[in-house]
């Protein structure tokens, strides 16, 4: 509490240093307006330059029709006043200056549109794939294949991403990428991150942001990148809101159901979000490992049973005009069990069965998350110059419990030793106190410069607890038990400038510095370690627009990924009695520098040559001990990783109802170095591709075929063969288009699966998993309340690299 107490102050000091104003124009301009019989609320008033129309400033029109628009620079001006059912109104121009720094115009009286507005269309679809020159963007509702689906699943199909057998997520075939749920970090392993999106509804949803090399103003966490993941915040005048039901079926039952809530009235923002999925999977895994003279061939079938509450609930108020605060509180949990019945079989090397072993693994699950911001907005005049502030405390607290019983059986399935039971206690409790603060000032001559400050401070306690039964009673396990505690404190500052230096050339500069000062303490064994350093982040943007349809833009990256706080956890986690996960304490950051050169023709055709090296590499490790016929997975450092690629974008409409976007990526990874102390040099190349079909058919009818496609790859050691999924989905808006009833079928030929192979100095492992893909889902959605747009506001909290981590 002292900390977060400390981070307060911190934000107040900073926030008075920035906020001394410095002199602005003072103009004015207002007006009222009105139709025959009432004036007209939410009317959009556009404040244009008379030489050219371009806008300079936005307004909406209060209950009364009136509005007021202040902090205008001298200038010649007139008013454009648009509004739904109304024709627009063009004002006369007039002129605001030191002899005249307000301007009120006549009273505007607004004739309705010659159409009546139940014969008028308004279409807004939002393409399901939007491309940006520095990011790509992934519209979540556009696509009726995401009905009933997670957010994992959506991030499969999205462009340049992938997904391994483990949940790990890769960009453009890279690994170590920065996972952010509005803007901030989720702190989590990979294994409970994915387990976190698994179970994450698509309703949650409103859009994915994939940069695949960010400025310095984002935390430099993520060697290949950043994706944030944006949850809906209904921003609408009123109250409105909307309600889904959705359930699945594959081999196991899913639903899927959401409640969003939202009131929206002069200054006062109220906002909320409540989700609920249950799904019951299935998944099956053969391990064949090959020894000296042995072989063991496992089957394993898990069945996972979650059930997922998500929450979220905020408030936004406006102290002024230029002032607004806001707070948000989300939480959710995860609460379910997975049992896991494995089949051992154990033969000599000509492959004659000589025992088997099974094991009956139950694991039960707790896991539950809160986390509050507090932020804060302040425009400092009309040209943009701003302030934005944010304070975070999120708690994570997870509660596992393990039972693990092996059975020993010869060929003809007689007992042949004892029963062998473990049970494991693993709870983990993690705190993440941050605080950052934002600043933008425009400059002359089309610049800007961005500055800020972060600090967070990180504590993660996990208390593994085994034993064994022996004669009845439960012993401890003192080799596998363990109590590790870590501590982490990073401070950065960045600041970052950019200029527009003709219709051309633009160009973008930034430098961000991040101190890192880290303990870890097992407390079972008497074993520490302490880390600080300091490193630079630069980042660099060029961009040229040869003409109107071609531009080109080159950028580069320094990057850092650290370790995530599980992963350095050395604690167990078993399948049964020969295999294993171990964390690793010693874990190292891995540093990638990035580079990019970009292509965009009208926008619609995008291209991407680029190169990456990443050091230390913190990779998956299969390591195998001959002498006990156990093979265990941990975290290390391997070699040197160099990638270069190339890839494609299209998104482009075929006729009126048809629009097609198109992914493709081939990229080459090249490993080298030390792996478990031998020299690995090894390296393949990889192609993938996403395709998007969507179609708009008249009467409120659409349709989607989707579908994936990744060549056989490399990992380090670990080489994965190919992989791929088809969807097809269909909608149709009803009752007068606030309603949307989708049927989808994803994975139609059951093609997902991961098939791969590791054969390394004395390793020789072979893996085939196959999850719960093929499932049809249905969904309803209805949306109530009024449609008048509100003005955006922030979702980015403080807490962004350390969430990620956990």
């Amino acid at each position: 509490m002292k900390k977060f107490l400390a981070l307060l102050t911190a934000y107040g000091i900073t926030a008075m240093a920035f906020t001394t104003d410095a002199k602005f124009t003072t103009g004015k301009i207002d007006g009222s307006v009105s139709s025959v019989s009432k004036p007209v609320e939410s009317a959009t008033i556009s404040i244009l330059k008379s030489k050219d129309s371009s806008l300079v400033k936005m307004a909406l029109t209060a209950k009364d029709g009136r509005f007021e628009v202040e902090k205008i620079a001298d200038g010649k001006y007139l008013v454009l006043v648009s509004a739904v059912g109304y024709n627009k109104y063009y004002s006369e121009n007039f002129e605001i200056g030191e002899a005249k720094p307000s301007y009120s115009l006549k009273s505007i009286l607004l004739s309705a549109a010659s159409k009546a507005l139940k014969d008028v269309t308004v279409s807004a679809k939002k393409q399901f794939v939007e491309q940006k020159l520095d990011k790509t963007l992934i519209n979540v509702d556009a696509s009726p294949t995401n009905a009933g689906l997670t957010a994992m699943d959506i991030l499969e199909k999205s462009p340049g991403v992938s997904v391994d057998k483990d949940g790990n997520i890769s960009l453009r075939g890279k690994q170590g990428v920065m996972i952010m749920v509005d803007g901030k970090p989720t702190y989590l392993s990979a294994t409970d991150l994915a387990n976190m999106l698994k179970n994450m509804p698509s309703t949650q949803l409103e859009q994915i942001e994939i940069m695949t090399n960010p400025s310095a103003k984002y935390d430099a966490a993520g060697n290949s990148g950043v994706i944030n993941i944006k949850t809906k915040k209904n921003k609408t005048i009123g109250f409105n809101g909307g309600v889904t039901l959705g359930g699945g079926m594959g081999i196991n039952p899913k639903t899927n159901n959401s409640l969003s809530l939202n009131y929206r009235n002069g200054k006062l923002n109220l906002f909320s979000n409540y989700s609920h999925n249950w799904n019951k999977g299935y998944q099956s895994l053969e391990l064949t490992r090959r020894f000296a003279d042995t072989v063991f061939e496992q089957q394993s079938i898990m069945v996972p049973n979650f059930q997922t509450h998500n929450l979220k609930i905020g408030a936004d108020y406006s102290l002024s005009k230029k002032t607004t605060v806001g707070v948000v509180l989300t939480g959710f949990q995860n609460t379910g069990n997975n049992t896991n019945n494995n089949n051992t079989f154990i033969k000599d090397s000509r492959g004659k069965l000589s025992s088997r072993t099974n094991a009956h693994n139950i694991t039960k699950d707790d896991w539950r998350n809160a986390a509050l911001n507090f932020n804060l907005r302040h425009v400092m005049d009309s040209t943009g110059k701003e302030l934005t502030a944010d304070v975070d405390y999120v708690n994570y607290k997870k509660r596992s419990a393990q039972s693990l019983n092996n059975f020993f059986f010869d060929p003809t399935g007689i007992k042949r030793q004892p029963d062998e039971s473990i049970k494991g206690e693993l709870p983990a409790d993690v705190n993440i106190y941050s605080a950052k603060v934002d600043y933008t000032q425009p400059l002359k001559g089309n610049a800007k410069l961005e500055a800020g400050i972060k600090t967070s401070f990180v504590e993660t306690d996990n208390n593994a607890k085994y034993s064994n039964l022996f004669g009845g009673s439960w012993v401890v396990d003192e080799g596998r038990s363990n109590h590790f505690i870590y501590k982490e404190n990073i401070n950065a500052v960045y600041v970052n400038g950019s200029k527009q230096f003709n219709k051309k050339w633009s160009g973008q500069l930034g430098l961000r510095v991040e101190n890192t000062n880290a303990t870890g303490n097992q407390l079972t064994t008497g074993e520490s370690f302490k880390r600080n350093y300091t490193q630079l982040f630069p980042t660099a943007f060029v961009s040229y627009a040869m003409n109107t349809k071609n531009t080109f833009s080159i950028n580069y990256g320094r990057r850092i990924n650290r370790p995530n706080y599980q992963d350095m956890n050395p604690f167990y986690y078993f399948l049964d009695k020969y295999t294993y996960q171990v964390g690793n304490p010693y874990l190292k950051p891995q540093f990638s520098h990035n580079v990019e050169l970009n292509h965009s023709f009208k926008g619609i055709l995008n291209s991407s040559a680029y190169y990456a090296k990443t050091t230390d590499i913190i990779q998956d490790v299969i390591n195998q001990v001959d002498s006990t016929n156990t093979t265990f997975v941990t975290k290390s450092n391997i070699a040197k990783k160099v990638s270069i690629g190339f890839s494609m974008s299209a998104g482009l409409p075929v006729n009126k109802w048809w629009r097609t976007n198109i992914y493709a990526n081939v990229f080459n990874n090249r490993f080298e170095g030390l792996v478990n102390g031998a020299s690995l040099s090894v390296d393949g190349t990889t192609f993938m591709t996403n395709v998007s079909n969507q179609f708009t058919f008249k009467k409120g009818w659409g349709g989607e075929v989707s579908g994936f496609y990744r060549t056989q790859g490399i990992e380090g050691p670990m080489v994965m063969k190919g992989m791929g999924m088809i969807s097809m989905g269909g909608s149709k808006q009803l009752l007068k288009n606030k309603a949307t009833l989708k049927l989808n079928v994803r994975d139609v030929f059951d093609m997902q699966q991961f098939n791969g192979y590791n054969r390394f100095q004395n390793i020789d492992v072979r893996i085939k998993n196959q999850w719960d893909n093929r499932v049809v889902n249905v969904s309803f959605a209805y949306r109530f309340g009024k449609a008048f747009q509100g003005a955006s506001q922030r979702k980015k909290g403080s807490a962004g690299d350390e969430q990620s981590r956990v």
